[in-house]
C-alpha cells in the first residue's frame, strides 16, 4: 500500500524539529552548566570548612617526619 505522494515530513517540519533539538541542546547545556558550577561552590565551602576546622589557615597541611628538610625524624641522624 503505497501512497504515490511522497509520503514523509516536509522540509519545513524538519527544519522545525532540528531548531527544537537546538533549543533542547542548549537548555540542557545551561542546566548541566548550573549544576556544576553549584557543586563547585559546595565544594569550595566544605574544604574551606573543613580548613578552618582543623586549624590551618594556610599551612602546609600534613608535615612528613621523614621528608622536611632535616627537621625530621630522619633529619636527626644526617649529621
Amino acid at each position: 500500500m503505497c501512497f504515490g505522494g511522497g509520503g514523509g515530513p516536509s522540509q519545513e517540519e524538519k527544519q522545525a524539529a532540528a531548531d527544537q533539538r537546538v533549543e533542547a541542546d542548549i537548555a540542557k547545556r545551561e542546566e548541566v552548566e548550573k549544576r556544576a558550577e553549584s557543586k563547585r561552590e559546595d565544594i569550595s565551602e566544605a574544604l574551606s570548612a573543613r580548613t578552618q576546622q582543623r586549624g590551618m589557615r594556610g599551612g602546609r597541611g600534613r608535615r612528613s617526619l621523614f621528608r622536611s628538610g632535616g627537621a625530621g625524624f630522619l633529619g636527626r641522624f644526617n649529621s
